[in-house]
């Protein structure tokens, strides 16, 4: 990992992800450090006491927890433009661990920072809230969809969200241990599921790629 503190305002212009940030959050951001970590680093710790918060600009990170017996699910993936570490900004523990996936560039800003230039820019205050409550929104979703569906229904959901629509030639970058950790489930039956699929013709895999053939069924 190496740490550079962000010079000003021309590094903008390296990243797209920084640029499509609201015009408050570039002047925020300035603020930070700029920060590159290599694949598999742990940002977050889940249970520890943290008061940073991590913007994206190159890379994704994963949002994950995990029990007593070290089994893992997986929150959600994120990438450039999206933030990490809000929920833990009011002082109380971090709710899930977080870690690359990929080597990665982020700006880290801490609390001080963030609340001072509240101050200075109040308005700020709402895009923070709205990107809470967005997050929220979406936790409450993948909930819902958990409660909601079978293993084979989260497989699918996940399957096709990933593939993006684009089912003639759209790859799929996850290990059957990324799936099982996504869906909640263990990664044999993942294994079990996506034999059956590539069987039927539903799907190919190659070299830890994926790749969609056709729709999914509803059901299986």
């Amino acid at each position: 990992m190496s740490n550079a503190h962000i010079p000003g305002s021309g590094w903008l212009a390296d990243y797209p992800a920084a640029r499509r940030l609201s015009p408050l959050f570039q002047r925020l951001i300035e603020r930070g450090d700029l920060r590159r970590y290599a694949k598999g680093t742990l940002l977050i710790q889940e249970g520890d006491h943290g008061d940073t918060l991590y913007v994206i600009l190159q890379g994704l990170l994963r949002a994950f927890g995990a029990d007593d017996q070290g089994r893992e699910i997986t929150y959600g993936s994120y990438g450039p433009g999206e933030c990490v570490g809000e929920m833990s900004l009011d002082g109380g523990a971090r709710s899930a661990s977080v870690a690359t996936l990929e080597p990665s560039t982020c700006v880290v800003l801490t609390r001080e920072t963030l609340l001072r230039f509240i101050g200075e820019e109040p308005e700020f205050a709402f895009e923070l809230l709205a990107m809470v409550i967005q997050r929220a929104r979406s936790v409450t979703q993948n909930a819902k969809r958990l409660a909601l569906n079978d293993v084979y229904g989260r497989l699918r959901l996940l399957l096709t969200a990933e593939s993006e629509g684009d089912l003639a030639g759209g790859e799929i970058l996850l290990t059957h241990q990324d799936i099982a950790h996504r869906i909640g489930c263990s990664r044999e039956m993942v294994s079990r599921l996506m034999k059956d699929l590539e069987k039927g013709g539903y799907i190919v895999q190659q070299r830890g790629r994926i790749r969609l053939m056709r729709p999914l069924p509803h059901r299986w």
